[in-house]
């Protein structure tokens, strides 16, 4: 459990508490209710990480909004988002293993995250990895609910597929902008789950015993 729960449950017990003493003691019973759900809503359940080279897993539970072309650096790069409801599993992960760039805080509205401007206009932050012979951007977006991003890891930093790195409050959204040539395996309206829901297949350079350098698609030979 993300410690965030422990803390939102306990002030839930202490308002609580207080209705118990100072008014009808029935009353307790909503902030014991929202205390339960803080406790629910702030799960942070194991995950099996698949190990395979060149695999680009989702950050995120949720569901995927959108599979669309976009651009990085002018250079081709495809758009996959993933919509978190008050339901789902709200910790980040990585989705390579690979060394954060650049963390870029942007201040912004609280739009609908499922609206397609949301990628640009909402408050979010934007973390660049480099690694498994690609760069990746990974995009943790403000929603209507949500009201604070929390990333805990800053530029320079090694992150391992599937490390925990963060979470948004209650509501939110993710992006994943990766390569054009990967090839993507998720459409519109799956459901995934972070860390262990394969989003995408890229290409990754591996050494070989001859010294040369070869390709391999996502799976080791």
């Amino acid at each position: 459990m993300v410690r965030d729960g422990i803390y939102y449950a306990l002030g839930m017990a202490v308002v609580a508490a207080f209705l118990w003493w100072l008014t009808v003691p029935a009353f307790s019973i909503i902030p014991i209710l929202f205390g339960i759900f803080f406790l629910w809503f702030f799960r942070d359940p194991q995950r099996t990480i698949p190990a395979e080279p060149g695999l680009i897993v989702s950050p995120a539970d949720g569901k995927v909004t959108h599979v669309a072309p976009t651009q990085l650096g002018g250079k081709p790069y495809t758009r996959i988002s993933i919509f978190l409801n008050v339901f789902n599993v709200h910790v980040n992960r990585a989705p390579i293993s690979g060394v954060i760039k650049e963390v870029i805080y942007q201040k912004g509205k609280f739009g609908n995250a499922m609206d397609a401007a949301s990628a640009d206009a909402n408050e979010q932050s934007a973390i660049t990895m480099e690694g498994e012979g690609m760069t990746l951007v990974l995009k943790q977006i403000a929603g209507l609910l949500a009201r604070r991003i929390v990333f805990n890891h800053k530029a320079g930093e090694t992150l391992a597929r599937g490390q925990r790195v963060g979470l948004i409050k209650f509501g939110s959204r993710t992006d994943v902008i990766l390569p054009a040539e990967a090839e993507v395996v998720v459409k519109v309206g799956d459901h995934v789950k972070g860390g262990s829901s394969i989003l995408a297949r890229a290409s990754v350079l591996q050494e070989v015993s001859s010294g040369r350098s070869v390709q391999r698609s996502g799976v080791m030979e």
